[in-house]
Order: C-alpha cells, then structure tokens, then sequence
C-alpha cells in the first residue's frame, strides 16, 4: 500500500492472485478483447483522444451533462461486442477481484459505494450491472496493440474515490508499461495481470510505452462523482 504521513492508504499496488487459474483467465481476457478489437476494425478517429492514442470503449453508468437521471452509456454501434466482453467468465473474474481487492483495502470507502449503488439501484432498478459481483458503476476497455496514457486526471470520477486498473498482455514490464504517479514521483511497474487501485481523480498519473513488438491492453472501473451526489441529493 501507498500511505500519506498519518498512515492512511490512499493507493495499492495491489498485485494479483497466486493461481495458475487466475493466469490462464487473464489471458482468456486478454484473448477476448484482443479479438473484439479486431474484428470490430475500429476507425482512426478513436484512436486519438485526450488520455491517449488507442481505442477505448466506456460501459455502465454515468450521470451529467444534462441528464436528469443516470443512464447506461450508449452504445449503439459496439452494444453488442460490450456485452459479449461484459458476460465473459475470464472477464468477470478480473472486475470481481478489484472489487474484492477494493473491499480488503479500503473497507470504508468500499461501504460508501456499496450504499450508494445500492441506493441508487433501488431507485433505479432497471439500470443493470456491468458486473454481478463488483461494486464498480463504469468500466472501460482499452484495446491495444500499445496502450499507454497521457499524464491526466480522471476528473469526474468520484474526488476520493479509487479507480481499478488491470494490465494484460505479453510485454515485458520491466521494459514498459510503467504507472507513473507524477504527484508522487515515482513509476511502478505494472505486469500482465496485475491490479493497482488509484484515486485516479485526484493523483495526476500516466503509463509509459511497451517496447516495440510488444503489445498492451488494460481494464479499469470506476465510479463518477455526478452518481453519487445524485443519490447524495435525495434522487
């Protein structure tokens, strides 16, 4: 765990389970998404965006922008390829243990968000998870070949609550693929596999490039801010 002068965790690096199941399953995700990406030929223009230069696809819940209530993401073109992402098992099994993780690590921060999306899906039952098993509103697929970011905050996610990202992929992660948290200035390396929870909204951070010839993709969850100040604020 990462933790500030009074000791409090605020990040973890958190690793990943010591199962051969759990390798086999992560290259099973890796496998699904790589195969999406491919088939679904994506168009240049969503290759360039203000956190990088890769396609990405968000799903789940989000509130702003004008809404009068939450919705799920709309996404009409690639619905289909998100929700045979979202039902597979390999998948599953990856926001499952960030969850998880995010209960081990920050038991009252993880109650906070289990209230709130409880409350706001008894309010709302018609809203469906993305995942049966994770607390997690939103998630996003970064689809390679090379994902790496720019330094950004993730604003609108909750102030301080925690991102999920998960890597996957065959690179050498002594080589690239490094989380860089600019606040703290330090860069970790991030392998295939691994999980780091981050309060991604509040700590400025980036990865770095793989080398060339290797590839890269990763899986984050998340929670925006506008969610539960909507439940904050009695629906």
């Amino acid at each position: 765990p990462l933790v500030d002068v009074h000791g409090r965790i605020f990040a973890v690096l958190v690793g990943q389970p010591r199962s051969a199941s759990w390798d086999a399953d992560v290259w099973a995700a890796y496998h699904a998404i790589a195969a999406e990406a491919t088939a679904a030929a994506f168009p240049s223009e969503m290759y360039k965006h203000r956190r990088g230069l890769y396609a990405v696809l968000n799903v789940g819940l989000a509130y702003g922008k004008g809404q009068r209530v939450p919705a799920r993401l709309r996404q009409t073109q690639y619905g289909a390829l998100l929700d045979r992402l979202l039902g597979n098992p390999a998948v599953q099994r990856m926001a499952t243990f960030a969850s998880a993780a995010f209960c081990l690590w920050a038991p009252r921060l993880y109650k906070y968000y289990h209230e709130h999306d409880t409350a706001l899906r008894n309010r709302l039952p018609h809203l469906r998870r993305n995942f049966p098993r994770s607390v997690f509103a939103c998630a996003a697929f970064n689809f390679g070949p090379n994902v790496w970011t720019f330094r950004h905050r993730d604003v609108l996610n909750l102030p301080f609550g925690w991102c999920a990202i998960q890597s996957a992929s065959p690179f050498d992660a002594t080589k690239g693929g490094h989380l860089v948290l600019w606040d703290l200035k330090i860069a970790v390396e991030f392998p295939h596999g691994a999980l780091i929870l981050v309060p991604s909204a509040m700590l400025s951070h980036s990865n770095i490039p793989v080398q060339p010839g290797d590839e890269r993709i990763s899986f984050t969850q998340f929670t925006s801010g506008g969610l539960m100040r909507f439940v904050d604020n009695g629906f």
